[in-house]
């Protein structure tokens, strides 16, 4: 028996997407090319970017290639901090909710050591919702802030963040915000220019000014809000090394690579044509199938839970009950060690995850669930079940039957923390 519940890590690959790639394998030109070879592996880059764009509901230039989630965290928040410490020295201050990514912790805590980041951390609730009360309090005073940064939906407990009043409350304190979306995207609607246009950040059409300041105050509000968003490809059956930052075409970004100027100078290198249309081709079909996926999934998610919690007591359900990611299970049992549950039951053939597979081989307690509210004994004690476009009800009778027993010997076992 093989069974794999670990979607929020990486999705199998689509048929669509395998494809795609192995059609642009063929194009044997560089797409910086100006001969007709290389205009042509140019013209899979760009229709793949005028795909993700029409996805992510943003302009084509707007789409900048990266090889991956991390890349797409990295460049958007030390981007924007450089940029706007650049132009204002005061600006080092750097706002965000605990719980984020290791893509977002370590990012900031590298900016921290090396390049004298202030970060200004923001409690969770009990549900792993950002405080919006302490928020808007650490916002009050902008004048030193170089950025926001915060999860669509965290990766770990499945809660949706309130992106829209997040947005803004940085668009009324003049300040930039990037948006990490990699666990969301598929699994909830993400348009970049409906929530710029929403927040005020951005007219929904071009019109002219009166006078002077109402230009300038409408370049600050542009510069100000959603600015950057990050997805990654293999979250959604793409490829793995590919994903994608969304960055306004009226922001400032400082390059983290250097050397040919590609994709606005924000992120030079030789394009993966063929790796941009795989991730084209899963955004495609994502999109085809969201809204009967979502719902498809959000009955196979409540039903899973409820029989979990039947049959454990011991069993509690992390993250918001209501308003959380459609393939997320993320449940603590009491006097065991996720360690354990997760070895036991990949024993019986069944995939699960103790929490992000970025710190995976690493025993320590989730720094979400421990930001959340939780004990340590809890904090350690998690599985993180996800599903996906691949995922049946016969996968989840699979574990729901190799559960119990992996359950009661790691119960048995103890913690060890």
């Amino acid at each position: 028996m093989s069974v794999y519940l670990d979607h929020a890590a990486s999705t199998p690959l689509r048929a669509s997407a395998r494809a795609a790639m192995i059609d642009a394998l063929d194009a044997i030109g560089n797409p910086s090319s100006v001969h007709r070879h290389g205009q042509a592996a140019r013209q899979i880059v760009e229709d793949a970017r005028e795909a993700l764009a029409t996805s992510l509901g943003c302009d084509p230039i707007e789409v900048v290639l990266t090889s991956g989630g991390t890349e797409s965290v990295n460049l958007a928040i030390t981007g924007l901090f450089r940029s706007r410490r650049d132009a204002n020295s005061s600006r080092i201050r750097i706002v965000l909710p605990e719980g984020e990514h290791h893509a977002t912790l370590d990012t900031v805590l590298w900016l921290e050591k090396h390049e004298g980041a202030v970060l200004d951390w923001i409690p969770l609730d009990s549900l792993g919702r950002v405080r919006l009360d302490l928020l808007t309090a650490a916002l009050a005073d902008s004048s030193d802030i170089a950025l926001v940064t915060m999860m669509w939906a965290n990766n770990e407990v499945g809660t949706i963040a309130p992106v829209f009043e997040v947005a803004q409350l940085a668009v009324d304190a003049g300040v930039p915000l990037h948006v990490d979306a990699i666990a969301a995207y598929g699994h909830d609607v993400i348009d970049f220019q409906r929530l710029r246009v929403a927040t005020g950040s951005e007219v929904a059409v071009k019109k002219s000014f009166d006078n002077e300041a109402d230009a300038i105050a409408a370049a600050e509000r542009a510069n100000s809000g959603l600015v950057a968003l990050s997805v990654s490809g293999h979250k959604i059956g793409a490829a793995s090394g590919v994903g994608v930052v969304v960055v306004s075409r009226k922001v400032s970004l400082a390059p983290l690579i250097h050397g040919g100027g590609q994709q606005r100078g924000l992120r030079s290198g030789t394009q993966d044509a063929a790796a941009a249309a795989s991730f084209a081709a899963a955004a495609q079909e994502s999109d085809r199938e969201r809204e009967s996926e979502v719902a498809r999934l959000t009955v196979l998610r409540d039903a899973t839970i409820a029989r979990i919690l039947s049959v454990i007591p011991d069993a509690s359900l992390q993250g918001d009950p209501v308003n959380r990611l459609d393939n997320n299970i993320n449940i603590t049992f009491l006097g065991c060690q996720s360690d354990s549950l997760l070895y036991l039951l990949d024993e019986k053939g069944v995939s699960v995850s103790t929490g992000s597979a970025c710190q995976a081989g690493v025993t320590q307690a989730s720094h979400v669930l421990l930001a959340m509210g939780n004990d340590m004994a809890t904090a350690s004690s998690a599985l993180r079940i996800t599903l996906g476009h691949t995922t049946t009800q016969d996968d989840l009778d699979a574990l729901l039957t190799a559960l119990p027993q992996a359950h009661a010997r790691a119960q048995a076992a103890g913690l060890t923390t």
